[in-house]
């Protein structure tokens, strides 16, 4: 024994001791630490049968581990353990290793370094053994499973090839044969060759040795038929795996049944069997943590046959299912969404695609793609929601003190009724599941139990029904009641009864007096006719915005015509009138309803004849559409006056066509052209208050949007109004100042410091002519280098022929924007 343990000797003994050491107690351990290591990585991946799955089933991390750090305490340990049979037993005698147990040493070594994510380690151990051990039974194996890391590393090419030749030159042994086509399969899908994988996977699946991997392999094989639109072979591939059933797990099972339902021909088939077909699957106890994609599969049947009643109720089943798949949820509201939108439901479809987002990884294509659709409903959802509320608010008003009285009566009733309906049932429910009794009940019952406890042998108390029910009040007495879950004893543990929820969702100040009280439902209708008129107008833009909304971006001419007919009976005000009913007009003509169109058309003449759409109707040929009395021409004329630095003219002009076209798509870029106007003659607090009110008053146009990006990034950055240090600048000005009232001729002014600066050739100088406030115009020189050379320039100027001795100051670029925004001249004249 003693001589036996020399690694140093080649002997008969010596080669069998250490060949037995380290195959029947290291590399067993090793191999049982690595099979758990392979169980803990299967169990945390979980499948998306949504999409094609991964040949081998191991989820991938991003996570970046420091060298001699593992991801799984399993795989150290096989690492350990073939490290330790490669130190303790390597038998490496003149360069060649006697013991035959090694060359499974370094494939542990390398399958545990690959299952805990370290590719480029686990690759060098399948080289070495593919280096060293040429004759070893377990080369095929290796080189494998070095394809497989290779793979795994993004090699594909090389992988492809590698597995091609070994296919070619080896006889494989079947579990050799179907690792290495499996692997070969998973190239050629990362490389887009899906046929050729379907080939590779069929073998594998046919000489696996391993259930799950059959199942695997076969319903991979499936998809990649639907891909290709071969149906029937995909159903014959997922039969493959339903005739496994239980000898594989559930989810294999289900979802091929599943995908089989999915390829089911609708205009062919069978339609009431594959109807009981479903029903079998959903009725199925064992199917039930699979409910959710039933219920969703069933869905899909009654939407395809047209019951969408039924369809609906069938989503909903599968969102009320218990289930931690994302993506089937997305689906699920996406669908009803899209139902919702079909239906011309705009406001529910867009709380259907918040929710679908919700479960959707964000920024993902389909991510994108829903929330374009959920932005196009926004303005729809903000208009509708308006028109709802004060539509129903209006109507109150307009009720009568009795039926108001009546009305709210009647409401309140029927919330008694209900309230307490709830707490009859939710007492019930307390008594029935948790055997509690009244206080005389228990009263009774403990008085009856100790005598009965003295005739005969005492029991142990929690045998007595009635003493824990005692124990039950006691707690609920003093605790409440209160959610089985740590930290119980913290006041908010305790649970809200089905009651105060409902109360809840009324009005949370409301005391459950005043919510039963009609009065104070009526005290809360506004009388204010300030108040009423307010709402009247909100509702009826919103009718408006909506009718031009459902007419031009939806093409819902039907919609749109409701919302303006209801908008015209609601009495609105004057400047909606006219637009409402061109745009009537524009809708009866695209219906077809020439006598509608031919009154709209007459009115607008009649009635409206000197207005631009007037003269549209007259000469629809002409062109009109952007003439000079269009907004879109009177917004580039004022733009022009705008960059011609006549500011308070915009802030009038503004005001008057923001008036004049309120309810046009173009009154937000008359507003954000008249805060920009401000900001450049008042300042940077005008500017913000413009801004901030366009944010707030247009939150769903462009400009609106824009507004709301202006105050999060660049208000907070142009707040800022101390002066910096002038020689920190790189550009300096000269600046003159003149006062409008003092009637200086500024013109003659420029004409004679423009000739001054041609003739000064070393600088590239130029001038203009900048409004500061309505008092108050700047006439600067641009294009000096230094704050010193500015002031140098203007005291050359005094001795130049022209004689320009007017005062002056030099001022950095960075500081007169400073000066020109905040309009703080003073504080900067003061500290230079």
């Amino acid at each position: 024994m003693v001589t036996s343990c020399s690694r140093k000797k080649d002997k008969f003994i010596n080669r069998n001791f250490h060949a037995l050491g380290t195959k029947y107690n290291i590399l067993y351990n090793g191999n049982i630490a690595l099979e758990n290591g392979r169980a803990t990585v299967d169990d945390a991946f979980t499948d998306n049968y949504w999409e094609l799955l991964p040949v081998e089933r191991m989820q991938l991390s991003d996570e970046i581990l420091l060298p001699g750090q593992s991801k799984n305490a399993d795989f150290e340990r096989a690492e350990e353990k073939a490290v330790k049979a490669v130190q303790t037993h390597g038998m490496n005698i003149q360069g060649k290793e006697k013991n035959p147990q090694i060359d499974e040493a370094y494939l542990l070594l390398g399958k545990a370094r690959y299952f805990d994510q370290r590719f480029v380690p686990s690759l060098e151990a399948f080289n070495y053994i593919l280096y060293k051990y040429p004759a070893s039974d377990k080369i095929n194996e290796a080189k494998v499973w070095r394809e497989k890391a290779n793979i795994r590393m993004e090699n594909t090419d090389l992988a492809i090839k590698n597995l091609k030749r070994l296919l070619e030159q080896e006889v494989l042994d079947d579990q050799d044969l179907a690792d290495a086509t499996s692997s070969l399969a998973q190239a050629y899908i990362n490389t887009k060759s899906k046929d050729s994988a379907l080939t590779q996977l069929e073998i594998a699946a046919s000489y696996t040795k391993k259930n799950n991997e059959k199942a695997r392999y076969n319903y991979i094989r499936g998809q990649l038929y639907n891909e290709f639109g071969y149906k029937d072979s995909a159903n014959l591939a997922f039969d493959k795996v339903i005739e496994l059933h239980r000898k594989i797990p559930r989810a294999y099972y289900i979802n091929a049944h599943l995908a089989k339902a999915n390829n089911f021909d609708y205009e062919n088939g069978n339609k009431l069997e594959f109807l009981e077909y479903l029903t079998d699957l959903e009725e199925d106890r064992e199917n039930r943590p699979f409910l959710g994609k039933i219920y969703y599969q069933i869905a899909e049947y009654h939407r395809t046959n047209k019951s969408d009643s039924l369809a609906i109720a069938y989503y909903n089943k599968s969102l009320r299912s218990p289930t931690s798949d994302k993506q089937l949820k997305a689906f699920d509201y996406s669908i009803l969404g899209d139902m919702s939108f079909d239906n011309s439901e705009y406001k529910i479809a867009g709380a259907y695609y918040d929710s679908t987002m919700n479960n959707m990884v964000l920024n993902s294509k389909p991510y994108r793609t829903i929330k374009r659709k959920r932005d196009n409903l926004e303005d729809v959802i903000y208009y509708e929601t308006i028109a709802q509320v004060n539509d129903s608010i209006l109507n109150l008003v307009n009720l009568s003190a009795a039926d108001k009285l009546a009305y709210f009566t009647t409401y309140t009733d029927e919330l008694k009724a209900k309230a307490q309906e709830i707490k009859d049932k939710e007492e019930a429910r307390k008594l029935q599941n948790t055997g509690l009794k009244t206080i005389d009940e228990v009263n009774k019952g403990i008085n009856r139990a100790e005598a009965s406890s003295n005739q005969g042998k005492q029991q142990f108390y929690f045998y007595n029904p009635t003493t824990v029910a005692f124990g039950k009040n006691e707690f609920l007495k003093i605790w409440g009641e209160r959610s089985l879950k740590d930290n119980w004893r913290r006041s908010d543990t305790r649970t809200i009864s089905r009651n105060d929820e409902v109360i809840n969702t009324l009005f949370t100040d409301a005391t459950e007096e005043e919510l039963f009280n009609p009065e104070f439902y009526i005290a809360k209708i506004p009388t204010d006719q300030k108040v009423i008129d307010s709402l009247s107008k909100d509702r009826n833009f919103a009718y408006y915005q909506l009718g031009v909304i459902y007419k031009e971006k939806f093409k819902e001419l039907n919609l749109a015509k409701n919302k303006l007919q209801q908008l015209l009976k609601n009495n609105p005000e004057e400047r909606l009138i006219l637009p409402a009913k061109y745009n009537l007009y524009k809708i009866y003509e695209e219906l077809n309803l020439s006598d509608e169109a031919e009154i709209a058309k007459n009115d607008i003449i009649s009635n409206y004849p000197d207005s631009r759409y007037a003269e549209l109707l007259k000469n629809p040929s002409s062109g009109l559409a952007k003439d000079e009395k269009s907004p879109e021409s009177l917004y580039e004329k004022l733009y022009e006056q705008y960059e011609g630095q006549k500011f308070q003219d915009v802030i009038t002009q503004s005001e008057k066509y923001i008036s004049d076209f309120e309810g046009d798509p173009i009154v937000p870029k008359f507003e954000i052209l008249k805060a920009s106007a401000k900001g450049r003659l008042y300042g940077f607090e005008a500017y913000k208050e413009g801004v901030s009110f366009i944010s707030l008053s247009y939150p769903n146009s462009p400009e609106g949007k824009q507004a709301q990006e202006i105050m999060q990034v660049v208000i907070p950055i142009l707040e800022n109004k101390a002066f910096v240090d002038n020689n920190q600048g790189k550009n300096f000005n000269v600046i003159y100042q003149f006062d409008k009232t003092s009637g200086e001729d500024i013109n003659e002014f420029i004409k004679k410091l423009n000739e001054e600066i041609e003739q000064i050739k070393y600088f590239d100088l130029s001038s203009s002519v900048d409004v500061y406030n309505n008092t108050t115009t700047f006439v600067v020189v641009h294009g000096l280098k230094s704050i010193e050379g500015a002031k140098g320039f203007g005291e050359l100027l005094k001795e130049r022929k022209s004689k320009i001795v007017r005062p002056y100051f030099a001022i950095s670029s960075p500081n007169y924007e400073i000066l020109q925004r905040h309009k703080n001249l003073s504080e900067y004249l003061e500290s230079q």
